[in-house]
């Protein structure tokens, strides 16, 4: 009976569209008003207990750190870079947002705020150099999700909490996937491409291409300083967090 009121509760409260927490904290509500246990002061604890974890405070200081990137403009010279050293192949856009979704997931650990960056920067550019509107916006939605995977994850970091199981060794298992599903988007999208006459951008020149690195290397170091700093022990990840958002 109490687990059918509970899940009742539940239930209802997601299908009214609440959102997950509160649904939860609903139900729980009921429950201990059901089983006349109700006390405000464990309500209180225990939601102070819930939130009081250091580990999940990696997730703000990530978040402040790809707001900051992409109002300082470091996504866009990504997006320069990633343009100068692919942006002359047939399809280049396309291959140009692949790299840059994998240099921003290094970057934000979030899918939403990649995505965001991507498609505010590159689904013009690709609109008005001729690419079909759905594959654009789908290979630019594919891109988004590689931030889950590679780390700075907040996903990650949230399984890592929930299941005591080692953030450091969560981020460092999740490179070499994340890297797989860049290539794999790669190889996709050179097959769908092959015979479609799609606009390039002009090959840059040795020069172009020097100055578009020395522009974008400031934020190809931060993945470097966050795994590095995690692999080698110097920091936790929640400190590597802060260290992103103040580089």
């Amino acid at each position: 009976m109490t687990l059918a009121l509970f899940l009742g509760v539940l239930i209802g409260a997601i299908l009214l569209g609440l959102p997950v927490a509160f649904a939860l904290l609903l139900s729980s509500l009921g429950l201990m008003l059901h089983l006349d246990t109700f006390s405000v002061d464990i309500m209180a604890q225990s939601l102070i207990n819930g939130i009081d974890s250091f580990p999940l405070l990696a997730i703000p200081f990530f978040l402040v750190a790809g707001e900051v990137m992409a109002v300082g403009g470091l996504s866009k010279r990504i997006v320069r870079l990633a343009t100068s050293l692919l942006g002359h192949r047939k399809g280049g856009l396309g291959y140009v947002a692949i790299f840059t979704s994998v240099l921003l997931a290094g970057l934000s650990g979030s899918a939403v705020a990649d995505a965001a960056a991507l498609v505010s920067i590159l689904y013009p550019m690709m609109k008005q150099s001729g690419y079909p509107e759905g594959r654009s916006l789908g290979l630019l939605a594919a891109g988004g999700i590689i931030a889950p995977v590679i780390p700075p994850s907040l996903p990650l970091i949230v399984l890592g909490v929930a299941g005591n199981i080692s953030i450091a060794k969560l981020f460092i298992g999740g490179i070499a996937p994340g890297l797989m599903m860049g290539a794999a988007l790669m190889i996709t999208w050179a097959i769908t491409t092959r015979n479609e006459d799609l606009a390039t951008a002009p090959r840059a020149n040795a020069a172009e291409r020097w100055a578009a690195l020395r522009d974008g290397v400031w934020a190809l170091i931060m993945p470097i300083l966050i795994i590095g700093g995690i692999r080698s022990g110097i920091v936790t990840p929640t400190e590597a967090a802060v260290v992103a958002a103040v580089y």
